[in-house]
């Protein structure tokens, strides 16, 4: 199954078109073998989808769902870089979660890992990264979670 019938069939989502940056850089940035992926919010359409403090306006669970969307806005990159054939995806190396949250929260893990069950199902072993998920008093848009991650690419892709 590839990642767009994987999406499909698992989460009832479609790759969205690649989120326009909003500010000075790129989607992805190329180095040697790794791409590295800007940070993506739950954005649908240029608006956040999902706003707020996670322990405040937001449970753990709404902001997993949060960190999920916003690892699709990853694939969507992902997706506009490699022109569809996310067969030249050999790792992801690493993701890192940041978790728009009250002081007292603390299960930032479980949080980000809306992303990373997301990458695990569409790479299977090789969708497991290396990871961190960070709790932070503030993001762009009033977003609740941001993601972004480290993509290797195979040899001569």
């Amino acid at each position: 199954m590839n990642v767009k019938e994987i999406l499909k069939s698992k989460y009832d989502l479609e790759i969205p078109e690649c989120p326009k940056p909003v500010a000075l850089y790129r989607p992805c940035a190329r180095v040697g073998n790794l791409l590295y992926l800007s940070g993506q919010t739950a954005s649908k359409d240029g608006k956040q989808a999902m706003q707020g403090i996670v322990g405040k306006d937001l449970t753990a669970e709404e902001a997993k769902v949060s960190a999920r969307l916003a690892a699709l806005n990853l694939i969507a990159a992902l997706n506009a870089y490699l022109e569809g054939d996310f067969s030249k995806v050999k790792q992801v190396v690493q993701i890192l979660g940041f978790v728009r949250c009250t002081p007292e929260f603390g299960d930032q893990p479980f949080v980000v890992n809306g992303a990373s069950e997301l990458f695990y199902e569409c790479f299977g072993e090789a969708g497991i990264a290396s990871r961190a998920a960070l709790g932070t008093n503030a993001l762009p848009g009033g977003a609740s979670v941001e993601v972004l991650a480290v993509v290797e690419l195979v040899e001569g892709a």
